[in-house]
């Protein structure tokens, strides 16, 4: 059951989707040579904090930290630790959300650490993120679910690969619902799977978490003896960008984007929703 949130409920969600866009930027600041990814999650700790905000990783089913600190090889989950140095020429995916009176937001981005990056792992955050974005496009009234899985996988398959060969689109995991709680139905593949069907129609007070996760190479993951952290099974890097949305009588809000989604929105053709917080 798909679970429809009012313009009230939204914009509280919109609230906790702000701490969440102002871990994003003080993570990111934090994301140099040096810094290990348990300094990131203390770093996540505090913004917390500071907002009255609770996390809603920490202890989510056992999960040991605050945020997700993901580097190279690592797809998602990677767990915070005094042992994971970053390094310059490093990439690193953080997932993090955060709770506001019961409402949940989650987000993801991929950062470069330090300088020197290979051409084409600029290119494949740069798809990653773009595919994300064709997938918030596509939250329109009237389309289905699939239509979503449709535009975050038509764009990364119009990209050419440098080198050649394609992109690997992870196949274990996806978007979800969230609301209430972080992890809710609809699941949503970021690919179409014609087995599952339609999937549920797109109606005012519908949220998704739209997350791609693309690697250079393989669409199969692994999960380390930790439980958590998943790695591509051929050792190649991947990157993980992640927005929650909300599909409202105006059009699309991003709740865990700064403006909203409005800039970006703009530059393909479509007006985001007004910002219930102004």
């Amino acid at each position: 059951m798909v679970q429809i949130k009012s313009p009230e409920q939204i914009a509280k969600m919109r609230e906790a989707g702000l701490v969440v866009a102002a871990i994003h930027a003080a993570t990111r600041e934090a994301a140099v040579p040096g810094a290990t990814t348990r300094d990131l999650d203390q770093v996540a700790r505090k913004v917390l904090a500071e907002h009255n905000a609770k996390p809603n990783f920490l202890g989510y089913g056992g999960f040991p930290a605050t945020i997700c600190t993901s580097v190279n090889e690592v797809v998602v989950h990677g767990i915070p630790s005094d042992g994971v140095v970053l390094k310059d020429g490093d990439v690193i995916s953080i997932d993090c959300g955060a709770i506001i009176d019961g409402w949940h937001g989650d987000a993801a981005y991929t950062a470069f650490v330090g300088s020197g990056h290979a051409p084409e792992l600029v290119e494949l955050s740069r798809v990653t993120e773009e595919s994300m974005w064709a997938g918030i496009a596509a939250m329109k009234q009237g389309n289905r679910l699939v239509d979503v899985s449709r535009a975050i996988e038509t764009y990364i398959r119009r990209q050419p690969k440098p080198g050649g060969g394609k992109y690997g689109i992870i196949e274990d995991y996806g978007g979800h619902g969230i609301g209430t709680e972080m992890h809710m139905d609809p699941h949503l593949l970021n690919y179409v799977d014609r087995r599952r069907g339609k999937g549920p129609k797109l109606v005012p007070g519908f949220c998704l978490a739209i997350e791609p996760m693309v690697s250079l190479g393989t669409p199969k993951t692994e999960v380390l003896e930790d439980d958590w952290t998943v790695i591509t099974t051929d050792g190649t890097w991947s990157s993980h960008w992640e927005h929650s949305v909300a599909l409202t009588e105006e059009g699309p809000l991003v709740l865990t984007s700064p403006d909203a989604g409005k800039a970006k929105l703009a530059e393909l053709g479509i007006t985001a929703a007004p910002d219930p917080l102004g």
